[in-house]
């Protein structure tokens, strides 16, 4: 059967795949469209499974709202560049808004939940590796419910909040959002704060005040107000407030009769350690190996 250009471009329409592997699919299928398209998805898999070991520390956080909650979701890449092609912009909102939408628990049951175009998020990853040529993972998201009030930020695609409020306005829930975002609290207060991290803190703390060779009340002072300024940094309620600094979270949160009830903060490859390149010391390497 003769391969038409009409119908390698509506193969390639229809999966984003490059022109030869179309028509190659085509050829292989007799002319059928939805083997052809069938053919090219196993493709994708076989390749996707082959960057699946592929470091992939870019990427986007992307949030997704409803008028009663809101989901967040990190998608990543294994490069900026593609972090910013429409093609996985695309993706990760239909991710995010699948999260908000679902159920799922954890990213292997999301892998089988279906998006909007009718492909399941673990297929539509494997065509977008085949797309982009990287590994594409969907790493982590999660959920906020609120009985009251949610606010949401994001930066840049690099980092985003969700916090979900009792009392206040929108305006606040925004203003706290956006807080967390910039300053990356630990938990909202000090009873959140585990007991084995309050230990440790005090361990090293009360080691540098020996050290000073001031009287154990004294050193008890030092170690307490330490401990204190710490719990300051670490807490939503301690720190203070990014738009006002004469002011705490707590304070204003007290001011505006509103307490956090819950937040998530998720920034775009924490955590993950991304392989450093030295081209000059791989260069020497390979060098020095035919020596």
């Amino acid at each position: 059967m003769t391969i038409s250009a009409s119908m390698v471009k509506e193969l390639r329409e229809r999966t984003g795949a490059g022109m030869m592997e179309c028509k190659r699919a085509l050829v292989e299928s007799n002319g059928d469209m939805n083997s052809a398209i069938e053919l090219l998805r196993k493709s994708g898999q076989a390749k996707a499974d082959k960057k699946s070991g592929r470091v992939a520390a870019d990427g986007r956080i992307v949030i997704a709202t409803n008028s009663t909650k809101a989901a967040m979701v990190e998608v990543n890449s294994e490069t900026d560049f593609v972090a910013k092609d429409d093609n996985f912009l695309a993706f990760s909102e239909a991710v995010a808004n699948c999260v908000l939408g679902g159920d799922s628990v954890n990213v292997e049951s999301l892998g089988s939940e279906t998006l909007t175009d009718g492909l399941t998020v673990e297929l539509a990853r494997t065509e977008l590796v085949t797309k982009v040529g990287e590994n594409i993972s969907v790493r982590r998201f999660c959920r906020i419910n609120a009985d009251q009030r949610l606010g949401t930020y994001a930066h840049g695609g690099r980092i985003g909040a969700l916090v979900g409020l009792s009392g206040g306005d929108d305006e606040l829930a925004r203003d706290i959002a956006m807080h967390i975002a910039a300053t990356n609290p630990m938990c909202i207060d000090e009873a959140e704060v585990p007991a084995d991290i309050l230990d440790r803190e005090r361990r090293i703390f009360s080691e540098q005040a020996a050290e000073s060779g001031k009287p154990p009340e004294i050193i008890e002072k030092m170690v307490k107000g330490r401990l204190q300024k710490f719990l300051n940094e670490i807490t939503l309620v301690g720190q203070s407030f990014v738009k006002d600094l004469d002011i705490t979270v707590g304070e204003l949160l007290v001011r505006s009769n509103a307490t956090v009830t819950q937040f998530e903060r998720y920034e775009v490859g924490e955590g993950i350690e991304k392989k450093q390149e030295n081209f000059a010391e791989e260069v020497m390497s390979q060098v020095n190996s035919k020596l």
